[in-house]
């Protein structure tokens, strides 16, 4: 087992920073280059551990594709031309790629079989597979096609009107990547909006995608064309950086290029009911997407309520917040989530025995969790990251306002998402 020893780090953040490129954008490109005619290139893609496995997933498939540090060209295959991959697909621990993958491979007349890592062969899939078997996918795995090893063998799709059950963007896009497949208008309907980036990316790509209300449509057997892509920073990544910032008195920091998809910027809403001080400048946009820069200031913090629509706008970026909230004036409730037990561990579970552990008064819910903002430092320790790169960067952030040293046990798991994350945290620390 690895282990990293964190000091505590007393002093204020200042400086400024670029973050890797958004993971979900970063997968989507490499999907939607392989299902296009033509080249793709894609510049500023992240290079964590989940998106070098839809990279080598992909090229199992067929897809010529070079990568030269974070600038990757995709030579598409079009839309029927992946190959049957000669090995089973290792999906590593990308929840992301497996379940729109499924979406992908559900219309091509192939057999493929995927399987994952423990933590990934322990997350439901059957959210995705029961709509994919309705337009007449044959998908077959443990617990009949619930947890992987999952076996798929691709068939002639009808399309669906299909209403999420769950509010989850991987869902979402696995209908409607299947729907590229089908003959006829495949519909997903979204009670609440969630991240919107495939919607955006087919688009691009130059496929049809009508949004009225709260409904998506999408026409099988349209063309994607080759395009070049720049991939956006990831504000979930940039939200650790804005979260520390807000921590620490007398703290500056700017993240510069981040994404601002406003079905993405339900952090920065929340930073600011919490009394964050923070300015917000949208400098362009690539693509669809808008971009610009933030920066955060120290200060005071105000206890909160999220709730309702407001989460899938930042579903993954709850366990820092947590630790936000645990520096708050007052009490923090943070309902409606529970999609935060089916991630790569129960992150409920996690955040709330990893806060009782460094001494805050959190007690977890069926769909959430309810925390007491105190100002004592927090007690140190060995902490899990549970195998989980947001958990480890929440453990990381909580040295600002330690004590006690700490000891976070398996912080590779960080590189999944951000490679050069404890780098970058160094580089804004300033030391008396």
């Amino acid at each position: 087992m690895n282990q990293m020893e964190i000091k505590p780090r007393p002093h204020s953040l200042r400086g400024t920073l670029r973050v890797p490129g958004d993971k979900s954008i970063s997968h989507r490109s490499i999907m939607l280059g392989s299902l296009a005619e033509g080249k793709t290139t894609v510049k500023h893609f992240l290079t964590g551990e989940d998106c070098i496995t839809t990279i080598n997933v992909f090229r199992a498939m067929g897809v010529q594709i070079q990568q030269n540090d974070d600038e990757v060209t995709i030579v598409g295959k079009g839309l029927n031309g992946l190959s049957e991959a000669v090995e089973p697909l290792n999906l590593g621990n990308s929840g992301t790629t497996t379940r729109l993958l499924l979406g992908i491979l559900a219309g091509i007349p192939n057999h493929y079989s995927l399987f994952g890592d423990t933590s990934l062969s322990k997350r439901p899939m059957n959210r995705v597979v029961d709509p994919l078997r309705e337009m007449g996918a044959t998908i077959d795995g443990r617990e009949h096609g619930n947890l992987l090893p999952l076996s798929i063998r691709g068939q002639a799709l009808k399309p669906i009107h299909y209403r999420l059950p769950v509010n989850s963007a991987q869902v979402k896009s696995a209908v409607l990547l299947a729907g590229l497949f089908a003959e006829g208008t495949t519909t997903v309907m979204e009670p609440v909006k969630t991240r919107d980036h495939t919607e955006r990316l087919l688009e691009a790509f130059g496929v049809k995608v009508v949004r009225e209300d709260d409904l998506i449509h999408l026409e099988g057997g349209q063309t994607l064309t080759g395009v070049d892509i720049e991939v956006p920073g990831d504000i979930s990544s940039a939200a650790f950086f804005m979260c520390a910032a807000a921590l620490k008195k007398d703290s500056e920091v700017t993240l510069k290029d981040v994404g601002l998809n406003p079905t993405r910027t339900g952090i920065i809403d929340v930073l600011k009911d919490m009394g964050v001080s923070m300015e917000i400048n949208t400098t362009r946009h690539i693509g669809d997407e808008p971009v610009g820069d933030i920066t955060v200031k120290g200060g005071t913090l105000n206890g909160a309520t999220l709730s309702g629509e407001l989460i899938p706008r930042l579903i993954d970026e709850l366990p820092i917040i947590a630790l936000l909230a645990s520096r708050a004036e007052g009490k923090t409730i943070i309902k409606d989530a529970e999609e935060l037990r089916y991630k790569e561990t129960d992150r409920i579970k996690a955040v709330v025995d990893t806060l009782n552990q460094m001494g805050v008064k959190a007690d977890a819910t069926q769909d959430g969790m309810v925390i007491e903002g105190s100002s004592n430092p927090l007690k140190g320790g060995v902490f899990s990251s549970y195998h989980d790169h947001r958990i480890g960067m929440m453990v990381a952030v909580a040295s600002l306002v330690c004590e006690e040293e700490i000891i976070l046990e398996n912080p590779s798991c960080i590189s999944i998402s951000y490679p050069n994350f404890f780098e970058d945290l160094d580089s804004l620390y300033v030391q008396a």
